[in-house]
């Protein structure tokens, strides 16, 4: 039996504690961590293949994501969101590549704050497979919001993520409009 790496969470958005918590995950073939990571750990590339974000900032250290380093970005509607790397360590023979960050909005309105906890697993499997995980838990008035809608766009969102990685690193593109989002009608930018 095989055992595969799981999300490190902090205690304080530890999944089932939170407004709101969303997994996806694929395993393909025919890809690598490394090509993987290549994508997600640049956040220059992002919009080129993730319809549901904008206005990607990098750090004044470049685009590259390191541990410490802060980042901004447009997501699900929300106004620019300052991120802070928590984790990232490129994958490496029989280790999970490790991404995550954290963002809190806070307007000072109560029913406006929002806290997030954004982490990714990027890992090779036997079998020439590639396994991508991402994991989202949020806080505040929003986040509880955003936990109901359905479709879930939160769910459907990060699906399109993980299947843009997976298209851009095939080297091949899809219309935005034809991404999950697109199909429902949930697409912001």
């Amino acid at each position: 039996m095989l055992t595969q790496s799981s999300i490190i969470w902090p205690e304080a958005y530890l999944p089932g504690t939170t407004d709101n918590f969303v997994t996806n995950e694929v395993i393909v073939s025919g890809l690598t961590a490394d090509k993987i990571w290549s994508l997600l750990s640049d956040i220059s590339k992002w919009e080129s293949y993730y319809a549901n974000c904008r206005s990607c900032t990098a750090p004044s250290s470049g685009p590259d994501l390191e541990k410490g380093d802060i980042f901004k970005f447009e997501t699900f509607g929300f106004p620019l969101l300052e991120c802070t790397v928590e984790e990232s360590t490129a994958p490496k023979s029989g280790k999970a590549g490790r991404i995550a960050w954290s963002a809190t909005l806070d307007t000072g309105k109560a029913e406006e704050w929002v806290s997030v906890y954004h982490a990714w697993l990027v890992e090779n499997l036997e079998g020439g497979r590639v396994r991508i995980l991402t994991q989202e838990s949020q806080k505040g008035q929003p986040a509880a919001q955003l936990s109901g809608v359905k479709p879930n766009t939160m769910l459907l969102g990060h699906q399109d993520w993980l299947e843009g990685l997976i298209r851009a690193a095939r080297g091949e593109t899809l219309p935005k409009e034809e991404t999950n989002l697109g199909k429902a009608g949930m697409l912001r930018y």
